[in-house]
């Protein structure tokens, strides 16, 4: 155990001190360039470490820098540059290095070219991207003046051997930095070598800009904050006020109304009340709590979403208070631990579910709802780190990382899951139903067909997949493509507002089915907004096909293996708000009615 929680606590301390210094600078202090990824810009998940094309390096020793867990699961590899750069002093047309290409290196770098390979690189925290080369479809370079077609007339490639660095500075910290790529060398396809020489040139601005408003050039206020956007926040939070208040005055009319037929009948005699209307959900008090088929899945479901939905809060919220997206991979790394410490919340809500309705192995249903959601984790991951080792990519997840995300769940996650489920079988875990459940299951008559539960699931999803519609078209863009998520307060707000609508629709799609005299609520009320998922998988599909133009495998295997990921997330999350509502609102309406 000794070697694992060493590992812990190494990620731990890595986490603490995830900057390697505090971004201030003396003058002629080094300056490190860490180079990170390299891959084509259409596929912004398909990276490769940026020394597997045959650049070549600076004099300094090539280090990796240190990972957080983050970076390491992002496939971020950041390697120093070697490029002598230091703080406040200008540079012209320095050397980095001399390369000399082979043949085969020269093909490596016209497909890099005539793929669009972007790169991206890291000076004092800040991102930049810059271009390995270009294709020049004119018979005239207009940078070069000079032909730019192969003799068989196919697009040369030229690639670029000099990097222009503008930095801002205010006072001993850097503010702004902008690459240039510059000087193309063109790579002719028939030459057995070539040397190139790459350069770099420094200039230093000074700026007024403040160190804390640095990041936000890389904010897409425009696209982000668009009037639309708000326009359909606010639509959607009207459509929630006027969804809960009709809720609200239907159910309240409607149950009145069925409280008073009910206690009318109470009054009458056993003849009267014989040839009386004998229907609606107070027939079902001795059936209503009756045990779930397959209840331990759908406790450990319930449990997993439970954790879920205090997961995302508590991360958006994190997310919002210290502008997480600013640093490195600090989000995926609060993420994970943040869901191993509140797997203790899974545990609790799964076993005391679990006991309260008549089960007995709890320990198989610990470890049910333990290895639910990170066996989903590990499958998707293994299939799409397989894909990403095949094709050599940066993606691939090493196997110290593993072992780490594996120590995690053995020392955090699962105790936390045990503890969880003790205090919740123990406190929480005695029935305590209003209505006594008769040994005899009472037949379910025939209804209408928009009745039965598999039509009211298909359609249960779909009012809060309205409700997030806009807001996913927002996240896609960012995540799928180079632009970068900060709105999360308006996130926030769209959480709330599907958690709304998701209890309100699951409520009254459970009264309908009671008062049909159907008493297989509990599957309902979990499925009937959890199929919000496969709406937003749909989705997912179209947008792959008409809004991007990725391909290849490898980012068909990511885009749909972790979307899907993600919609299991969402069934999980829905499926138990809806489970608790629905379950608060039956446990209201049976203890106020008079059996006999």
């Amino acid at each position: 155990m000794k070697p694992a929680c060493l590992l812990v606590a190494g990620i731990l301390l890595a986490i603490a001190s995830a900057d390697e210094h505090n971004h201030v600078y003396e003058p002629n202090e080094e300056v490190v360039v860490w180079m990170n990824t390299i891959g084509p810009m259409n596929n912004w998940q398909e990276t490769y470490d940026y020394y597997q094309l045959p650049f070549c390096h600076g004099d300094s020793p090539v280090q990796h820098h240190h990972e957080t867990l983050g970076e390491a699961l992002q496939g971020m590899d950041l390697i120093n540059s070697g490029i002598p750069m230091s703080y406040l002093v200008p540079a012209r047309d320095e050397p980095i290095c001399t390369a000399t290409l082979q043949h085969r290196d020269i093909d490596l770098f016209r497909y890099a070219i005539a793929n669009k390979y972007w790169y991206q690189m890291f000076i004092d925290d800040l991102p930049l991207w810059g271009r390995v080369g270009r294709m020049v479809d004119n018979e005239i370079d207009s940078e070069q003046g000079n032909a730019d077609t192969d003799d068989d007339g196919a697009p040369a490639e030229y690639i670029y051997t000099h990097k222009i660095f503008t930095i801002g500075y205010n006072e001993d910290r850097i503010i702004e930095i902008n690459l240039t790529d510059s000087n193309p060398i063109r790579l002719d396809p028939s030459a057995s070598s070539v040397e190139l020489e790459f350069s770099y040139s420094v200039e230093w601005v000074p700026q007024d800009k403040d160190f804390k408003d640095r990041f936000n050039r890389f904010l897409d206020a425009d696209f982000f904050e668009h009037k639309v956007h708000w326009f359909s926040i606010l639509s959607s939070f009207m459509m929630v006020l006027f969804l809960t208040g009709l809720v609200a005055i239907i159910l309240l009319r409607t149950i009145k109304r069925d409280f008073t037929r009910y206690d009318k009948e109470d009054g009458l005699g056993d003849f009267d009340r014989d040839i009386g209307e004998d229907y609606g959900w107070k027939q079902l008090h001795g059936d209503v709590f009756r045990q779930p088929p397959k209840l331990m899945l759908l406790s450990s479901l319930i449990g997993v979403g439970n954790q879920l939905m205090i997961l995302s809060a508590v991360v958006i919220l994190y997310t919002i208070v210290g502008d997480l997206y600013v640093e490195r991979a600090t989000i995926l790394t609060a993420t994970i631990f943040l869901y191993a410490l509140t797997s203790g919340v899974a545990g609790y809500t799964s076993a005391s579910y679990y006991a309260k309705n008549g089960g007995k192995d709890w320990i198989r249903n610990v470890m049910l709802t333990a290895s639910l959601w990170p066996g989903a984790v590990a499958s998707v991951g293994g299939f799409v780190n397989a894909v990403a080792i095949y094709y050599s990519s940066s993606r691939a997840i090493a196997f110290s990382v593993i072992l780490a995300m594996l120590a995690i769940w053995v020392f955090l996650c699962f105790p936390l899951t045990l503890l969880g489920a003790i205090v919740g079988k123990n406190w929480a875990g005695q029935p305590d139903f209003p209505c006594r459940v008769n040994p005899i299951p009472r037949p379910i008559p025939e209804k209408l067909w928009y009745f039965e539960p598999l039509v009211v699931i298909a359609l249960g999803g779909i009012l809060p997949f309205g409700s997030i519609f806009i807001e996913m078209y927002f996240i896609f863009t960012s995540f799928w493509t180079y632009k970068i998520y900060y709105v999360y307060g308006f996130m926030f707000l769209v959480f709330g507002i599907l958690l709304i609508v998701t209890a309100c629709v699951t409520i009254v799609s459970t009264y309908f089915l009671l008062n049909s005299e159907d008493h297989r609520w509990h599957w309902m009320s979990f499925l009937t907004c959890a199929s919000t998922s496969a709406y937003i998988y749909i989705y997912a599909t179209y947008y792959f096909f008409s809004r991007t133009r990725m391909t290849g495998l490898f980012q068909a295997s990511f885009y749909f293996g972790y979307t899907g990921l993600v919609c299991l997330g969402m069934f999980c999350l829905l499926g138990a708000v809806g489970h608790w509502a629905t379950s608060q609102f039956v446990r209201k309406i049976y203890q106020n009615v008079k059996i006999d």
